[in-house]
């Protein structure tokens, strides 16, 4: 199946984390929880494979910012092993997904825990309200 093709695979990682990043920017504009939750915030964090293809996300003065490519000194980084896995665990409904993937060593995170912790808070911001 074409879904398989490398290319394919990589343009839908691309895509998620520009998606990802227009959902941050709108939330800071948007949601007073999310307002609130990054106010204070100063650092740069990345999603990326470990052949060092990503995104950069620069969270400063109450605003939220995404860039293609990789920061020089992000806080944190997410690497996972390939596209395929970055996009199977980031749109996995499963809650230990993220866990799971640290265990198999399919991501491996580096830089500062403490404001990974803090990203897995964030997330919650980003889901649709239910009705």
């Amino acid at each position: 199946m074409s879904y398989f093709n490398p290319v394919i695979i990589m343009f839908k990682f691309k895509a998620l984390l520009w998606v990802f990043g227009r959902l941050l920017k709108k939330a800071a504009k948007t949601n007073p929880d999310f307002v609130e939750y990054i106010k204070g915030k100063d650092l740069t964090f990345q999603i990326q494979t470990a052949k060092g293809k990503g995104r950069h996300f620069i969270v400063k003065e109450g605003t939220v910012r995404s860039k293609r490519g990789l920061a020089k000194t992000p806080t944190f980084s997410l690497i996972f092993k390939d596209a395929a896995t970055a996009l199977g665990v980031m749109t996995s409904k499963d809650k230990t997904a993220f866990m799971k993937a640290i265990q198999d060593k399919d991501l491996v995170i580096s830089g500062d825990f403490k404001e990974v912790m803090w990203f897995q808070g964030l997330t919650k911001y980003l889901k649709p309200k239910r009705k």
